[in-house]
């Protein structure tokens, strides 16, 4: 029977379970430390569900039962649908550009293709709208969002590709499958957990923009809730609106959970060998074509428009900031933010990819769900808390970096679960055989295994805490100013010259996020990837 012709992996062995961590009866901190982590995660879904329950029955029904509701539906599950799709298609195309061809300057590619994610989403449809006002709507949110989130299926495809077994596309291809056949049946089944994972963190962002959205007048149910809340003061309505949000993102990651772990095969026994670059022959110069597109859509128009109206210029009525000011205070959050967030995401990491039970499975899977929540719900539930229980603690410094901790978890606890998966499970049984105690285990042993999965964990949260814009709007104490919200003050008149230099050095400080991320998941370049 060929290969092709069987079920994906027969033939290959299943990749051996790896042996579960446990914790001794006389240490249970472990479990302790995720029950609280996931209990702050998942505050504001408790505020939400308390918010929607004060709506009552009668006007529950009358709100969901409104034509609305169906036109929000259809516009959100829509566009992320199509969104999502095309991410998947242009980030799997141009990892296997860049991993698997002899494409010219593969490693200037890699960055330039990674880069966009130095671009904050909002800072995207600022430029478009900017320079093409016609770019709104349905199809200019899918051409805005797609070439903005691809580089989310990109990078982690890319890593897959990178360390890739080229042995079962070897026997294919002796099997006489030509090289279509054999990129269908063999090599995309291969990478489905990377392309189910980057599918799913686009969609839940999807769910959750607001300031992309607003800006190219499309409207989805994160606009809706941030009207209802913002000009209705409508907490209930709100909060029922959210609880739709969840139901999708409860779907997408069902999905998930489903589908993308499925086919994670090695071969026992073996290294993994990566093999020659595929010859593009005459396909050379339209894959240089389309990644040159790609580059230029996602990259090219955000960088022309802020130079564009750096030079143009603008003027404004609003008071000038320091420019400078804000940048320090912007850094000051995210770093904060990224620390802390990267630092709780370990114990939550360490107990659902050891253990395989109830707690570890609901820990990931609500953690999940709160990247699908509107910056603005998260931020009204913080200010909910503070206002009832916390006095002290309103408009200071510490509840903005709580929401973004909260916000931002899930990135960290992405980045940490997969620097674990790459310990070898034989490491700390043989530290405990020594008789070290399993926390010293895990602080000589696990950790600095792991370091560069923190490094990238870090590296994600500070990155887009550093463009967060929501939740900043609500929960920045008063007279502070970050850089996305004093871009967001000046848009908002459209202002887009004095608008521009923020939208700049929002780009510049995230580009070595964007490069150490890059680094981080792909690692090192094979020899002979300078071409």
């Amino acid at each position: 029977m060929s290969i092709l012709n069987r079920p994906v992996g027969q033939g290959l062995t299943p990749m051996p379970r790896l042996p579960r961590w446990r914790a001794p009866r006389t240490l249970p901190t472990l479990p302790l430390l995720v029950t609280v982590v996931i209990a702050v995660v998942a505050s504001p879904l408790v505020f939400i569900v308390v918010q929607a329950g004060q709506a009552g029955l009668d006007q529950a029904q009358r709100l969901l039962g409104r034509p609305l509701i169906a036109t929000l539906l259809w516009h959100t599950a829509s566009l992320a649908v199509v969104v999502t799709l095309g991410a998947v298609t242009l980030g799997f195309a141009a990892a296997y550009l860049v991993e698997r061809t002899d494409l010219p300057a593969r490693r200037w590619w890699t960055v330039l293709l990674a880069m966009p994610l130095a671009v904050p989403e909002f800072v995207h449809g600022y430029s478009w709208v900017s320079l093409f006002p016609q770019v709104q709507g349905y199809w200019g949110a899918v051409l805005v969002m797609t070439s903005s989130l691809y580089p989310l299926v990109f990078l982690p495809v890319a890593a897959t590709l990178r360390r890739f077994d080229a042995s079962a596309e070897e026997v294919a291809r002796s099997l006489g499958h030509g090289r279509w056949v054999t990129l269908w049946r063999v090599t995309v089944p291969l990478t489905r957990p990377a392309l189910a994972g980057g599918a799913l963190l686009v969609s839940l962002y999807l769910l959750g923009e607001y300031g992309a959205f607003a800006m190219l007048r499309y409207t989805t149910f994160a606009t809706a809730i941030f009207t209802e809340y913002q000009l209705g003061f409508d907490a209930a309505s709100a909060s029922l609106l959210t609880l739709v949000l969840c139901a999708l993102a409860l779907l997408l990651v069902t999905l998930d959970a489903r589908t993308g772990r499925r086919g994670r095969l090695v071969r026992q026994g073996a290294t993994a060998r990566p093999g020659p670059p595929i010859a593009l022959g005459r396909w050379k110069a339209p894959a240089l074509i389309g990644v040159t597109a790609l580059a230029a859509t996602a990259l090219g128009v955000p960088l022309f428009a802020l130079g564009y109206w750096l030079l143009r210029g603008s003027s404004t009525t609003l008071p000038p900031a320091s420019i400078l000011g804000a940048a320090t205070t912007t850094l000051g959050y995210a770093l904060t933010a990224a620390a802390v967030a990267t630092a709780a995401a370990v114990p939550v990491a360490l107990y659902s990819w050891r253990r395989d039970n109830r707690l570890a499975r609901a820990a990931e899977r609500t953690a999940y769900l709160t990247r699908a929540l509107p910056g603005i719900a998260i931020a009204l539930s913080i200010v909910f808390f503070a206002v009832r229980y916390a006095q002290p603690l309103y408009q200071q410094p510490p509840l903005l970096v709580g929401g973004y901790v909260i916000l931002f978890f899930p990135l960290a606890l992405t980045a940490v679960r997969a620097s674990l998966a790459q310990v070898p499970p034989g490491v700390e049984e043989v530290a405990r055989s020594l008789g070290t105690r399993p926390l010293l285990v895990l602080l000589r042993v696990t950790v600095p295994l792991i370091v560069p999965g923190l490094g990238a964990a870090a590296a994600m949260v500070a990155l887009t805490a550093s463009t967060e814009l929501t939740a900043t709007l609500l929960l920045c104490p008063t007279g502070t100013q970050t850089l996305a919200t004093q871009f967001w003050a000046y848009t908002t008149g459209m202002a887009y010259g004095a608008a521009a230099p923020y939208a700049a050095l929002m780009v510049a400080l995230s580009a070595p996020a964007v490069l150490l991320l890059t680094r981080r998941t792909l690692g090192p370049h094979r020899i002979g990837d300078a071409s």
